[in-house]
């Protein structure tokens, strides 16, 4: 029987709580041997998955091509200019959205990019089939069982590890789906509090109750010690980022929207970004901190704005300002390991090139691709532009995709992650290109 399996119907599972969590493939965030110095440049791989479809036209918007305008009578943003909220310059095609104002310095230092037009080449426009593609990463075929993490960290360099992989969230991700063991960390300031499980006659109860089986004995071993590391080194990282946790807890309790999609559904359970920036904060807090750690995905939801998205404000851009918040935030934590650490932000699909009579946009094609840290080639808006002209939509209606989602991801795998060709045809079978032309990473 496997160990994790068992743990489900012990006294260690019910009495560690919302943290402690365990399921066949998955590790709590807390299991493994206690934590040793790795090589502390060893790369590391960030994904935010934003739920519900992002307005990628309003992320990066194309204010120099002429049918932005024309197609969003009311929630257009004009173009750059000294005037409040008009969107912040990038190049003379794009500008980014005024919400996301800070994350220019990261623009301007070469350490943020985007690919726009990119997507999945499946047509779909169904929030759970396109998800479950891009996380599959086999866009049309339904029946892949583990997701593209998951093979991913199979194939890893290096020495293995139970906190190599981490996900953030109430809910396993499909991303991370199969055999590798994956650690899970919960949402909310009080994930990370002491359980049942951290009181010492417990522990010499579970430790008697365990001893007859070796394996037993040592899993719940390395769990207790790994609890009592970790909780010390975050205790010491919430000391130094005393003013960053306060700034993201209230941006979570400041007045506004709900922050949920038109349809709950889209968000597949994932927080709004209201609460992401105090999370992120914790996420990045503990990739910097444990040097084992390599590969971590969260989610965002909230993106599906059918109804009154806005434009320089509104819903769209309240979100958008607490998502930069967010990802600041998840920088901060990180501290130095951002400078060998890849953030890549991406959504299902993109949304209609035309507003809709609600004041929205509905489910599209195309979006765009955020890509954030120290080993990305930033400054550049990335990728073959194919123009908002009737005739070069998807169907009439849609930005087309012009650069498939696993040819941004591939260079990141290899080049950054070291994985070999015979590697990258296991993460994404069947996928024979074309890579994206212009280089993602510093060479």
């Amino acid at each position: 029987m496997l160990r994790r399996r068992f743990l489900l119907s012990t006294p260690a599972a019910a009495c560690a709580g919302s943290a402690s969590l365990l399921w066949p493939g998955w590790s709590d965030a807390w299991a493994g041997a206690p934590i040793q110095a790795r090589s502390k440049a060893a790369p590391k791989l960030v994904v935010v998955m934003l739920r519900g479809a992002v307005d990628g036209l309003s992320v990066v918007v194309p204010h120099g091509d002429t049918g932005y305008q024309q197609a969003r009578e009311s929630i257009a943003l004009a173009a750059p200019s000294s005037a409040e909220g008009t969107v912040l310059p990038l190049d003379r095609l794009f500008g980014l959205h005024p919400a996301l104002e800070r994350l220019m310095p990261l623009w301007n230092r070469g350490l943020l990019g985007f690919v726009h037009a990119s997507g999945s080449p499946d047509p779909t426009r169904s929030h759970f089939d396109a998800q479950d593609y891009m996380e599959s990463g086999t866009p049309g075929r339904k029946s892949t069982p583990d997701g593209w993490m998951n093979r991913l960290l199979s194939h890893l360099p290096g020495p293995a590890s139970t906190t190599r992989a981490l996900n953030m969230g109430a809910t396993p991700a499909r991303i991370f789906a199969g055999p590798a063991t994956v650690a899970s960390l919960g949402l909310g300031p009080r994930a990370m509090d002491a359980k049942a499980i951290d009181n010492p006659e417990l522990q010499a109860a579970l430790a008697r109750l365990y001893a007859s089986d070796g394996s037993l004995a040592r899993t719940f071993q390395e769990t207790t010690q790994s609890r009592i590391e970790m909780s010390r080194t975050m205790a010491a990282a919430d000391a130094r980022n005393r003013q960053a946790r306060r700034e993201a807890e209230m941006a979570a309790a400041a007045p506004g929207d709900n922050g949920r999609s038109s349809d709950p559904s889209a968000d597949a359970g994932a927080p709004t970004a209201r609460g992401f920036a105090a999370d992120a904060l914790r996420l990045g807090q503990l990739i910097q901190a444990d040097p084992h750690t390599q590969l971590a995905f969260t989610s965002v939801g909230g993106w599906d704005t059918h109804v009154n998205q806005g434009g320089a404000r509104g819903a769209l851009a309240n979100r958008l300002g607490s998502l930069g918040l967010g990802l600041e935030s998840l920088i901060q934590g990180l501290g130095d390991a951002l400078e060998h650490t890849v953030i890549v932000v991406m959504s299902e699909f993109g949304r209609t090139v035309r507003q809709n009579g609600t004041g929205g946009t509905d489910h599209g094609r195309g979006n765009v691709m955020w890509l954030l840290g120290g080993p990305v080639a930033g400054g550049h808006v990335r990728g073959e532009w194919p123009g908002l002209d009737r005739a070069a939509l998807a169907d009439g209606r849609d930005l087309a995709v012009t650069t498939d989602f696993r040819g941004v991801l591939s260079p990141v795998l290899q080049q950054h992650l070291g994985l070999g060709d015979a590697a990258m045809d296991q993460v994404f079978p069947g996928f024979s290109g074309p890579m994206l032309k212009e280089p993602v990473l510093r060479s």
